[in-house]
């Protein structure tokens, strides 16, 4: 059959509008298929491993600094973090933890050392927008430079936001560590719960962590009152200060973390 010009026009136009339907198809399938996701404020201190509903191809690099001052030593510690969504509602992290310790005693000298490595994974198993919450689980494997040691860190995490812009979160779970020298074992169990207020149309946000830890020797608790400024889409800056309430170290310490969105 012979295919003259005003005869290839109408095949090229009906090409056309079956690729640009066939387009519409698959945008709306991918559109469909994309998960529902819960936004829940982040605390701050003892942050996630990744947003809690995470979406694959999430990826994030955090920096942060903790300095601790005391009469005889000030004690700087610096962490490096990389988090990532392989696939929908799993998240996976790597982090390292450094610390510096300028001696204030004279002809004591000042240490600086790689403290420890924290490999992390997390899966949210219930995303609700109905009820504005999220349940996660997860996993953290601690291993420990300084005393020779590992620690193993099951958690569990349970979000629920109430009215839009109040966000409130737990997350608890034993920690449990190990010395390769001695062969003993202790467990402290933590719970940390935070309250949020987001500011509205922004990713800005005020609000508390309530950091525990609970052991053999007691309960030991820390407030992280924190802000945190949403700078850009990509990046964000968060401040808080560590008010201990009662326990042998009573000092006061402050926490910076950096955040950016790959």
């Amino acid at each position: 059959m012979k295919y003259n010009k005003q005869t290839m026009i109408p095949w090229r136009f009906l090409c056309l509008c079956c690729s640009l339907f066939f387009s519409c198809i698959i945008l709306a399938q991918e559109n469909r298929n994309l998960l529902d996701k819960v936004h829940h404020a982040e605390p701050l201190y003892n942050d996630l491993v990744r947003d809690l509903g995470a979406r694959k191809g999430e990826k994030e690099f955090n920096l942060g600094a903790d300095i601790t001052r005391a009469s005889l030593k000030d004690d700087f510690g610096y962490l490096m973090e990389y988090e990532f969504a392989p696939i929908d509602r799993l998240g996976l992290e790597v982090e390292t933890d450094f610390t510096y310790v300028k001696s204030r005693i004279a002809n004591v000298p000042s240490t600086n050392q790689l403290e420890r490595l924290r490999l992390s994974s997390q899966y949210s198993f219930y995303v609700s927008k109905k009820n504005a919450a999220t349940l996660a689980v997860g996993y953290t494997q601690i291993f420990n430079f300084v005393n020779g040691g590992t620690a193993f860190n099951p958690f569990f995490i349970a979000a629920k936001n109430w009215h839009r812009h109040w966000h409130t979160l737990i997350y608890t779970g034993p920690e449990i560590a190990y010395q390769y020298g001695t062969s003993k074992t202790a467990m402290d169990w933590q719970v940390n719960t935070s309250f949020h207020y987001t500011v509205p149309n922004t990713d800005h946000f005020v609000g508390v962590e309530i950091n525990q830890e609970i052991s053999s020797e007691g309960i030991h608790t820390v407030l992280h009152p924190q802000i945190k400024l949403g700078l850009s889409k990509k990046l964000a800056v968060g401040v808080a200060i560590g008010l201990p309430i009662g326990g042998a170290e009573n000092r006061l310490s402050s926490f910076l973390r950096i955040i950016y969105q790959l």
